[in-house]
């Protein structure tokens, strides 16, 4: 049997652990050890289970801990310092795995992609948010919260959207120009800016890393050339093509009759359904590259939004539609990639995999629509953040960023936001940055071939480290900071044998057992209308200031006047 040579670098590099982890999580037995992996399984999904009621119904608060906010309730810039929801999160933590894995389980990412996280998290989040707010005022950042994903006025107050929107959905000219132009808190126009260089830069990056490798293996792959794992597949029946172009008609005739015949609800024409195809195909390899190397997938949700709101400005539905086309569609496909990736590995055959692949998306899109429809239609002011009582759960953070988008890129449009006619026009010079970051990379890496280090610095990663905020928050980042370290440093160094054998199957039952205790509080609390206990321990950070601006003279409801 040939053996596989690791190189000195990598042997010691926390990164390769992922990797071996992973393969012996799917094939080592059980055969040593105190406890079977099943048994772990169990134990710390019933552990994860038992406590997550106390976080997430019992004592919320420990779900967002600030001592800054507790220590001084009434300043202002504390608030805006120790808020881990609405500020810079500086002395907060939490106790909720919830809040850990929101930005996906830091037990799966390797150990370089959470240093590049890290460092560009500390660059955008400590240093460039807080020297425009505080040091240049940059876009008049005082007169709005540090971190927020609303849109303002020039006053400070919440822009009136329902006002420019007339009865087709467009934007009404006269009204927009009467009422002023929108504005952005610092930290949502920066993580504006900084998607736009993490697009480049993932093109960039992976055509002068990964160029070479990519052509090396279409080679191999159109001369026939196999891996192992390959050559243990070939005994199962292959998928045939004709699968794959079915399902790639029908779904596209469908999208094709929803633009046509709907048109007036849709507001995408045909030919922007197309384009949207096109550019989820064109960044799907450049992004499942990143993605398969550090675990992090730089989204298309910005640049299709962009591009699509300056062809059809004052159209936010067609927006919607064309963003979710060229986005969700290069999601998909790495997810589907992941999928058959691990069932090649598990050795499973391709066409059960297909099978199974097929049926799980039309359950979770059945059970999706209906559990949105339950939702909208049962839950009270859900979404309504003025209407809804102080510690509910149904804030929905992530669909208030996707509609404010819905406002900039499709209702008002980028020429309006990042052109001529807009505020932030300078933001697009970060396309720029993003293009020549990775450059001066790969010059320094040929420069110094021997340190190895140099090529594991992956622009498009650390220029996209936030690109979670919104809605993640910096708890969140933190949180996931010190979980991270922790199991791919730590116990690395000290216990890599039991990181090989358990590392897997502690992040899915911490996850299983926080998703069947999510579960229980709705079905047992939240259908009774008891979801919330009205006691100090339910407030959420009290960190209420630190959504006030800091500007003289500007009123907002709850803030002090300075």
């Amino acid at each position: 049997m040939r053996k596989y040579v690791v190189e000195p670098a990598e042997m010691w590099w926390p990164s390769t652990l992922v990797q071996v982890s992973i393969f012996r999580a799917l094939h080592e037995k059980d055969n040593s050890g105190n406890y079977s992996r099943g048994k772990f399984f169990l134990i710390v999904m019933t552990c994860s289970f038992t406590w997550y009621i106390i976080p997430g119904y019992l004592f919320k608060t420990l779900s967002t801990v600030s001592v800054l906010c507790l220590a001084f309730r009434k300043s202002v810039l504390a608030h805006q310092l120790g808020s881990g929801q609405n500020g810079l999160g500086i002395l907060s933590f939490t106790f909720d795995w919830s809040v850990v894995a929101y930005l996906t389980s830091p037990l799966v990412t390797p150990f370089f992609a959470i240093v590049n996280i890290l460092v560009g998290y500390v660059i955008i989040v400590y240093m460039m948010i807080p020297a425009a707010y505080w040091g240049f005022n940059l876009y008049n950042a005082n007169k709005f919260p540090l971190f927020s994903t609303n849109l303002f006025d020039a006053n400070g107050h919440k822009y009136n959207v329902s006002a420019i929107v007339n009865d087709k959905f467009e934007i009404d000219m006269p009204v927009y120009e009467k009422q002023g132009r929108i504005n952005l808190s610092i930290m949502f126009a920066l993580s504006y800016g900084l998607s736009f260089a993490t697009i480049v830069a993932t093109l960039t990056h992976v055509i002068l890393f990964n160029g070479r490798e990519i052509y090396g293996r279409f080679r191999a792959s159109y001369k026939g050339k196999t891996d192992i794992h390959t050559r243990l597949m070939r005994k199962y029946n292959d998928i045939p093509s004709w699968w794959f172009h079915t399902i790639l008609v029908l779904s596209l005739a469908l999208s094709l009759v929803l633009c046509t015949v709907m048109k007036s609800e849709i507001q995408l024409p045909w030919w922007g359904l197309i384009f949207a195809c096109g550019i989820a195909l064109i960044f799907t390899l450049p992004i499942s590259i990143i993605q398969a190397t550090t675990n992090n997938s730089p989204g298309l949700n910005v640049i299709t939004e962009y591009i699509i709101g300056l062809i059809i400005p004052g159209k936010p539905i067609a927006n919607v539609c064309f963003k979710t086309y060229g986005y969700i569609s290069m999601a998909q496909a790495v997810s589907f990639l992941q999928d058959f990736k691990l069932g090649h590995y598990m050795k499973i055959p391709p066409r059960s995999m297909f099978v199974v692949q097929l049926v799980g998306t039309f359950i979770a899109a059945t059970i999706n629509m209906a559990s949105a429809w339950y939702m909208l239609t049962h839950i009270p002011f859900i979404c309504q953040l003025d209407s809804l009582p102080k510690g509910s759960p149904w804030t929905c953070r992530g669909d208030h960023v996707f509609y404010d988008a819905s406002v900039i890129w499709g209702l008002v449009g980028p020429k309006r936001f990042f052109g001529p006619l807009g505020n932030y026009g300078a933001l697009n010079w970060f396309f720029l940055g993003g293009a020549i970051a990775p450059i001066l990379v790969w010059l320094l890496h040929k420069s110094f071939p021997k340190q190895r280090w140099i090529k594991l610095i992956n622009i498009p990663v650390l220029l996209g480290a936030t690109a979670a905020m919104p809605p993640a928050s910096t708890l969140n980042f933190n949180s996931w900071f010190v979980v991270g370290f922790l199991f791919n440093f730590i116990i690395f160094r000290y216990r890599k044998k039991w990181w090989q054998r358990y590392n897997y199957v502690l992040s899915a039952a911490l996850d299983a057992g926080l998703a069947f205790m999510g579960v229980f509080i709705y079905l047992f609390f939240g259908l009774t209308n008891h979801e919330n206990i009205n006691w100090w321990g339910n407030v959420d950070d009290y960190c209420d200031l630190a959504k006030c601006p800091t500007a003289k003279g500007i009123q907002v409801d709850g803030c002090p006047l300075l």
